[in-house]
């Protein structure tokens, strides 16, 4: 058993942060800290150690947390997502204390580190949600339907099975320009693909050469729509924020004249 503290730095993914909870079991370690390796900063009183991403520990990982708890494991899965700073060393504690008690119930809303994670879970839940809601595609010249999105949290993972099954006869290519990756669908399976784009494009009024001319025709068409069947002596702008802050308007084409 190593005596001395340990900074265990990873490469960011899922698999390598359950990589690592695997190793600091393994070998019993004293954690200090858990880091992505491109945030990773030496600590005055630890040893830093990198690991390296290994599937078949990480799935064993994973099978036992979903052994423990189904939900529970949801709720990790999406506290990860959520990027949150600190993020791993908090869902390693809470995995330790977790894989320790024989019969555990699930989530403690009594305990604060429970009670975080949920927190964390569900706003990244809310997210997941909204991205599915308000994503719109736009058929480009290459007849692959794009859509740029930026969300608060890492979602993409999480939304391509609803997008999946509900465009399942086009091939489309949603893209998270904070995170410079994005998800393609071939109309046969979807795979991550990473991309560094040269021009970020929304549903705004400038065309784009990228897409199809009457991609804009089709906007112009709902936006006049959507303008035309609108009350504007019934509009609640304030319920209105609520169901669609302000922030998710440059995805909605209806919308593209008030950003």
């Amino acid at each position: 058993m190593n005596s001395f503290a340990t900074t265990l730095v990873y490469d960011g993914s899922l698999n390598g942060f359950l990589t690592t909870v695997f190793i600091a079991f393994e070998e019993k370690l004293h954690v200090a800290d858990i880091q992505k390796e491109y945030q990773a900063q030496s600590g005055l009183f630890s040893n830093t150690e990198t690991v390296f991403t290994d599937n078949s520990k990480a799935e064993r990982v994973w099978n036992g947390l979903k052994k423990k708890n189904y939900n529970t494991l949801t709720s990790i899965y999406f506290a990860f997502l959520s990027e949150n700073e600190g993020i791993e060393f908090i869902l390693y504690c809470f995995i330790k204390t977790m894989m320790a008690q024989q019969n555990f119930k699930g989530i403690d809303y009594g305990d604060a580190t429970s009670l975080h994670i949920s927190q964390l879970a569900k706003k990244v839940g809310r997210e997941k949600h909204r991205m599915e809601a308000f994503v719109r595609f736009q058929l480009t010249k290459d007849q692959i339907y794009f859509a740029n999105i930026e969300p608060d949290f890492n979602v993409l993972p999480l939304i391509s099975k609803h997008f999946k099954n509900r465009y399942a006869d086009q091939e489309w290519l949603i893209y998270d320009t904070k995170r410079k990756y994005g998800i393609y669908y071939d109309l046969h399976k979807v795979e991550m693909v990473d991309l560094e784009l040269n021009e970020i494009h929304f549903n705004r009024t400038r065309k784009s050469e990228v897409f199809e001319e009457n991609e804009y025709q089709y906007q112009n068409l709902w936006t006049n729509y959507f303008n035309s069947t609108n009350i504007k002596s019934r509009i609640n702008k304030k319920l209105h924020q609520q169901h669609v802050p302000k922030r998710y308007w440059k995805y909605l084409s209806e919308k593209k004249d008030a950003v």
